[in-house]
């Protein structure tokens, strides 16, 4: 999720593990904490844009790390701060590392959360950024801060901002699962057969939902709105594998491709080869669009050295983008 949201949810969990001892402390401490495990985005300045997002939500969003660390983070704080209580401070800690991949697996990207071991929990649910999850989360969370720290209205206010926060991620598993019902009935009507299919909501609601499907050759692309009047429509993106020729054997490519669960097509445009990350859908709901939120352009160095270089996004498409989801949104 977003940095807000992750702000918002440390501080919240902060509270709850420690607010009564510390006051606000315990939602400085929790919010610093809710931040923490997003440095793992400086890997980008470092190392190749293949293994930075390999490493993205790896490590810091895992139950491991949330241990070692909120040992250490607690250990720290506890030998200058007033309260000197090791035990809190490390579950304060703990509780707001762990929460944070726990929410991320909601994400379409998803999270490490049993780092070391290979699997990426993902359940898709809600966008990072989702103002009905983190407004209505921050509102109480204010409410909860201007209370003194032994009054019954500070724990109250706190504690309902947790309460409502989780009722609407439960909320949006079933929304998830009446759009994914819609996306097969159509497929059904339709007569399309194919091999997967995987829904996620589309940007800032969960209202409008985006589906793609594998079929043995290409995949499709639909959208679905609960206001929808229409039958939901796919459109087709060959995967042209193919063209990437030897490259597939390469190990980059292989960890790019692992990356993207599989959910990739290779486009050819001037003569370059680009890799499209399909997990996340397009820069626009227009038919047949073909600039998808995550493309790379594969290059070869006279060293055979393989490269992937995220195309760059135009502000105009983003914005462009929120005026056809607005319009999406009210249904076809």
């Amino acid at each position: 999720m977003d940095s807000l949201t992750q702000i918002v949810l440390g501080a919240a969990v902060g509270e709850a593990v420690l607010g009564k001892k510390v006051g606000n402390k315990a939602m400085l401490y929790g919010a610093i904490a809710g931040t923490i495990p997003d440095l793992d985005v400086l890997a980008s300045q470092v190392t190749d844009t293949v293994t930075a997002l390999s490493m993205h939500r790896g490590f810091t969003h895992s139950v491991l790390f949330s241990v070692v660390f909120g040992l250490l983070f607690g250990w720290i704080v506890s030998r200058y701060e007033s309260h000197k209580d090791l035990k809190d401070w490390v579950w304060l800690f703990f509780a707001a590392f762990v929460t944070h991949p726990m929410l991320d697996s909601c994400t379409t990207w998803g999270t490490q959360l049993f780092w070391p071991f290979d699997l990426r929990l993902a359940f898709k649910n809600i966008f990072v950024i989702d103002p009905l999850y983190t407004i209505p989360f921050l509102v109480f969370l204010i409410f909860a801060m201007r209370q003194k720290r032994t009054s019954p209205k500070r724990a109250f206010y706190n504690n309902m901002g947790l309460i409502v926060s989780s009722s609407y991620l439960v909320i949006t598993l079933l929304l998830k699962w009446a759009a994914f019902h819609q996306f097969e009935t159509a497929l059904e009507n339709q007569n399309i057969s194919y091999l997967q299919i995987d829904t996620r909501p589309a940007p800032l609601n969960t209202i409008l939902w985006s589906a793609n499907v594998e079929t043995d050759n290409a995949y499709l692309l639909g959208n679905y709105s609960f206001f929808d009047s229409q039958p939901i429509s796919f459109e087709r993106y060959p995967k042209n594998h193919e063209l990437l020729g030897n490259l597939i054997e390469n190990e980059k490519v292989q960890r790019m491709i692992h990356n993207s669960e599989n959910w990739f097509t290779i486009t050819k445009k001037d003569e370059k080869l680009y890799f499209n990350d399909l997990r996340f859908g397009l820069m626009s709901t227009a038919p047949q669009a073909q600039n998808f939120v995550f493309q790379y352009e594969i290059t070869v160095d006279d060293a055979g050295e393989v490269h992937f270089i995220e195309a760059p996004k135009d502000t105009r498409d983003a914005k462009k983008l929120l005026s056809e989801l607005w319009t999406r949104v009210k249904g076809n």
